[in-house]
This record gives structure tokens, sequence and C-alpha cells, in this order.
């Protein structure tokens, strides 16, 4: 066991990663929906029958919103307050993980947004012209959310990481 630093540091930044996450995942989310909604809605007046399968990049973009829901509650089930010196508790090391975790999810969510809200507005309403575009839109949504779960999964390393740091040091110094 090493003896660390447990400041209220450790915890801001924790909870600035739990943010981080949920903020900058939820943005990505709000604006792939709001994007894709309009060519949705540009659809309905072209193709009012091919709505339903007009809907996936929406679905698509709110499920970044879910990934950045993960990650802060994994994040803030790991915060917890450094009380006294010689036990274990929740290190300046987790805390800068945790919020270096936060930001990964929140960011790469972000960009999927982005792309999944470009892509899904213009080929919805190619879609509405020609049906042989629907195969290449879905490919095209899908690798914009794999940006997305590119950022959970490094984000679930990261939060690993971070557990081991807590578990493995006791805290030296308290403020």
């Amino acid at each position: 066991m090493k003896n660390v630093e447990c400041t209220p540091v450790a915890a801001f930044f924790g909870a600035m990663g739990a943010a981080s996450a949920l903020i900058f995942a939820n943005l990505g989310a709000a604006y792939g929906t709001a994007k894709s909604g309009v060519g949705v809605a540009q659809l309905g007046i072209m193709a009012p029958l091919k709505i339903m399968r007009g809907i996936v990049p929406v679905v698509m973009a709110g499920i970044l919103g879910i990934y950045g829901l993960i990650v802060a509650v994994i994040i803030a089930g790991g915060i917890s307050p450094s009380l006294e010196k010689g036990v274990k508790g929740y290190t300046n090391f987790g805390g800068y993980i945790h919020f270096s975790a936060g930001l990964a999810a929140g960011m790469a969510s972000l960009a999927a947004g982005l792309a999944i809200g470009i892509v899904g507005d213009s080929c919805v309403r190619a879609y509405g012209k020609q049906d042989k575009i629907f195969v290449a839109m879905i490919l095209m949504l899908i690798f914009a959310e794999a940006l997305g779960l590119y950022g959970l999964i490094i984000s679930l390393l990261m939060n690993n990481a971070a557990q081991r740091a807590n578990n493995d040091a006791t805290c030296d110094i308290l403020y």
C-alpha cells in the first residue's frame, strides 16, 4: 500500500468527470436528434410511408445520452470522502482519472452525435427519393455510433484504473 494525497480536490475532479460525461454526451445526443429529426420531418412530407425506417438516426443519437449516463453513474458511485489518515480513501489520482474518463466518454459521444446528425439528416432526405440509400445510411450511422462506443469502453477501462488506485493506497495527506 502506498501513502498518497486524498484531498477535496479529488472529489471535485471526480464529480467534474461525471458531469462532463453526462453533459457532453447529451449535447451530442440532442444535436444528433435535432438535426436528423429535421430530415425525418422532410421525409414525412416526401414519403410518409418511410418514416418508421427513417427514424433510425434519431434512435441512434438517443443512445449516446445513455452512454454518458452510464459513465456518470459509475463515476459518481466511485466518489467517496476521505475522512481520516491511514485508511483507504478517494485519492487525487483516482479523481484525475475519473475526470479523464468522463471527458473521454462525453467528447466521444459529442463527436458521434455530430456525425449522426449530419449523416442522418442528409441520408434520410435521400432515402425519401431513393430506397437503395437505406443500407448505406445504416452503415454510416453504425460507424458514427461506434465513436461513442469507443469512448464508453475507454472510460470504463479508466474507471477500473481509478478503482485500483483507490484500493491500493491509503490516505496520508488530508486537507
